[in-house]
């Protein structure tokens, strides 16, 4: 073999030298000019064996041939109809939450929103279980309003306002940093779609005044949630499809006190105006305008206090969805609509309302981001704005706070001792006294990656917890191990995502999965047979990620134990984001802002430079 004359060198900033390296990889390639260059080209080389001979080749027995030719073609015949055989027979789907199994999860989580859906269904929704339903939403005593349309909260056929509008907000979030991503794996209309599904509910939320266009109170909820022993039918005490709800479905709304509720609304109608910015201006235009609106009936109008304090408003929902705070959700919105226009108004307000806003937060909320609590969201995404599109003062106090809170955050993940305890098995615990504990960890991981892919853009490479540091890498690895988990790489070896993987419940705590579609309306009181039944859910409810495990580990696969089998919008959403920021980036070269499947701009489209 030939000596190469050519070696590799690095060279080490300050070193003021040149350094031998192990490869070509971040090398400089030397040429020393030791070996003579040969003065006769490779093409005119002759070659070690250049010498030819004739073969005169003749059939003496043409059945051997025939024969012969009779097995070739039977070979390739065989191999054509295995080969074709292999491409028609189902495949297991990768589990364990690879890299390449990623965009399918994706894909069925996604699905898990046409599921919920309520209202007319277009012939296209995918979930074929389901049909139009809830079509005269909104018509209730003196109520004469249209709620038709939006997403069943979860296993019942309730819908609350404060959790589809967290869900949106979240939604839209990674459509406007992910929209690269999701158009490389086939999703971007999908998710749009499912945006758009709930972006048309919440605008029909307002409730104006007979006298003015002004908004005077929100629709928080609609249908009720009492309990099983109610004498009236409702969505507590009846088991049914939301196609055979014959019962009343009361509407509650929000006068005096709902700025948490109008908080999430703002962020949502403004979150998705710049997810469809450039597809539909008109809309767009439409969902920025009404946040607006809603802002100054929040602020000016002085609507203190949860949405779950006032009995006409969330007292039915505070037994799921009690709301502890409401200054984060304003200040939340506020930061979401300064994006969405570029108005620094609501900057100002963002920045100076910030702190009071994690002041009001339960500590027990420090960190996590989920349907009752913004804060840490919100520090993540001002980091953003301060990394990427620095404003200046007066905000640069504020906006360092929340980059170092931002950071001290991702760090109470990593570092040892963690701040929040882990399983044996590797799920974070940051609601130890809470069941549903998947939905904290998917927005945790969320999080993390998106903070890591922020530091990418701008060439950081890591971050800096005390005397520990922690590469991007790092960031990832967390963020991956959380969803790896969900998706089956845990003690019990269960994917908690419906669908995927080998193994997963089967029994979800859902109405419209656990019924059959079999063209029968089953009554409230025949509807419990199948609650109660030991069999397998009849409709697969593809994407639904259930409640999870407890704080040791332990599953029950069991209908009516909600607090292991029940799926939510919110907590679906949470697990999307993740799943989103996870999948590989597309192939792409580093062009038109978009880096690592990140694209750095769009959500400063609207503020000037």
């Amino acid at each position: 073999m030939e000596e190469s004359s050519k070696s590799y060198v690095h060279s080490i900033s300050g070193a003021g030298r040149l350094l031998p390296s192990a490869d070509r990889w971040n090398s400089i390639e030397v040429d020393f000019g030791l070996i003579p260059t040969s003065s006769v080209s490779k093409e005119s080389s002759p070659l070690m064996y250049a010498k030819s001979y004739d073969f005169r080749l003749s059939v003496q027995d043409k059945s051997h041939l025939k024969r012969f030719i009779y097995v070739v073609i039977s070979l390739i015949v065989v191999a054509a109809a295995a080969a074709l055989l292999t491409a028609l027979l189902p495949r297991k789907h990768a589990g364990g939450g690879s890299s390449s199994g990623l965009p399918l999860a994706l894909d069925y989580a996604l699905l898990f929103f046409d599921a919920q859906k309520s209202g007319f269904l277009p012939k296209s929704n995918p979930v074929k279980f389901r049909g139009n339903s809830a079509l005269q939403d909104g018509k209730w005593k003196q109520d004469n309003a249209s709620l038709v349309g939006g997403f069943y909260d979860s296993g019942n056929n309730i819908k609350f306002s404060f959790t589809t509008a967290y869900t949106i907000t979240l939604l839209s979030w990674t459509v406007i940093e992910y929209s690269h991503k999701y158009a490389a794996i086939g999703q971007l209309e999908h998710v749009m779609d499912i945006i758009k599904w709930g972006s048309d509910y919440l605008l029909k939320l307002l409730i104006t005044s007979t006298s003015s266009s002004e908004p005077e109170s929100l629709f928080s909820q609609e249908s009720i949630c009492a309990n099983d022993d109610a004498k009236v039918d409702n969505d507590m005490a009846c088991w049914q499809r939301p196609e055979d709800m014959t019962y009343p479905r009361p509407v509650f709304k929000c006068k005096s006190s709902s700025a948490d509720l109008a908080g999430e609304i703002i962020a949502a109608l403004a979150a998705a105006s710049l997810v469809f910015y450039q597809e539909d201006a008109n809309y767009s235009s439409r969902l920025a305008q009404t946040s607006q609106t809603l802002y100054e009936f929040a602020t000016k109008n002085h609507v203190k206090g949860t949405y779950s304090e006032d009995k006409d408003c969330g007292v039915q929902a505070a037994n799921l969805y009690n709301s502890s705070s409401y200054k984060d959700e304003l200040v939340w919105g506020a930061t979401w609509l300064f994006l969405a226009t570029g108005n620094f108004t609501y900057l100002s307000y963002a920045t100076e309302n910030f702190e009071a806003a994690v002041e009001e937060a339960l500590p027990s909320d420090t960190g996590v981001f989920y349907w009752n609590n913004k804060v840490a969201a919100n520090a993540v995404l001002l980091t953003r704005l301060r990394y990427l599109r620095d404003p200046g003062n007066p905000y640069e106090p504020t906006l360092k706070t929340c980059s170092d809170m931002a950071n001290m955050i991702i760090c109470s993940y990593l570092s040892t001792p963690n701040k929040f305890s882990m399983t044996p098995g590797g799920l974070i615990l940051l609601q130890p006294n809470k069941s549903a504990p998947l939905q904290f960890a998917a927005t945790a991981a969320f999080l993390s990656k998106i903070y890591g892919d922020y530091l990418n853009i701008i060439n950081i490479p890591g971050a800096n917890c005390g005397s520990e540091f922690f590469a991007l890498e790092r960031l990832q690895n967390f963020a991956r191990s959380q969803v790896n988990y969900m998706l089956g790489d845990n003690p019990m070896k269960m994917s908690y995502l419906v669908g995927f993987g080998d193994h997963f419940p089967e029994h979800v705590h859902h109405r419209a999965a656990s019924i059959p579609w079999d063209g029968h309306n089953y009554s409230c009181s025949e509807g419990k047979r199948w609650r109660d039944a030991e069999e397998s859910n009849p409709n697969a409810l593809l994407g639904a990620v259930v409640a999870g495990p407890d704080e040791h580990e332990d599953f029950l696969d069991i209908r009516n134990r909600p607090e292991y089998t029940e799926p939510t919008i919110a907590g679906n959403a949470g697990v999307v984001a993740a799943l989103v920021a996870l999948v590989d980036e597309p192939i792409t070269p580093r062009i038109n802002g978009v880096i690592g499947g990140m694209d750095r701009d769009k959500i400063f489209s609207k503020i000037n430079s």
